[in-house]
């Protein structure tokens, strides 16, 4: 699990309505460590189970390699919300670096709205047509006897914790002049 401080209080105005949206955060951000921690120790256990079964049992259990499969999808894209609200994605700030001081927060404000852009669109939208069409098709995955929809409805789960974490961080960057860290 990831360290984070305490979120602030909220108060009146502006700073009050940054500390709801900070609170808000540090809860969501503790319910999804918790669902990646217990997804990354299913994938553990149903790895294990394959080896075992293959080199215990001489045949390796149909399910294990499926399942484990989707669980990195869901481990994968919920791990990313996470880092996105403790900002610890990758970020790249050479560019902003170029510009003038007084500059950098206007570019981390663009930032977020690229961010907000691209999760709203092809993650949270084209998420969820690709979750509804794979439904209206019916995909099944074979082992497990699943509808594939369930495995792809990571994408816009993620996009929409993404699009309000960048939410918040747009927020606290047209608020602050610094954005906190860690939280």
């Amino acid at each position: 699990m990831i360290a984070a401080p305490p979120p602030p209080s909220a108060g009146e105005g502006p700073a009050g309505i940054l500390g709801a949206l900070l609170t808000i955060r540090h809860r969501l951000t503790r319910l999804l460590e918790r669902v990646v921690m217990i997804a990354v120790a299913l994938l553990t256990i149903d790895v294990l189970w394959g080896v075992v079964t293959r080199y215990f049992l001489g045949e390796q259990s149909r399910w294990t390699e499926e399942l484990a499969r989707v669980l990195m999808i869901w481990v994968a894209l919920l791990g990313t919300s996470v880092a996105f609200s403790v900002k610890g994605h990758l970020g790249v700030d050479f560019f902003v670096g170029l510009f003038a001081p007084g500059a950098h927060r206007l570019m981390r404000a663009v930032a977020h709205l690229v961010v907000i852009g691209f999760t709203l669109s092809a993650m949270v939208w084209g998420g969820f047509r690709l979750v509804m069409e794979t439904f209206q098709l019916e995909q099944m995955m074979m082992a497990l006897n699943v509808p594939k929809g369930w495995v792809y409805l990571a994408v816009p789960i993620s996009g929409l914790f993404i699009t309000l974490f960048e939410v918040e961080s747009l927020a606290e960057t047209i608020m602050n002049a610094e954005p906190q860290e860690g939280c």
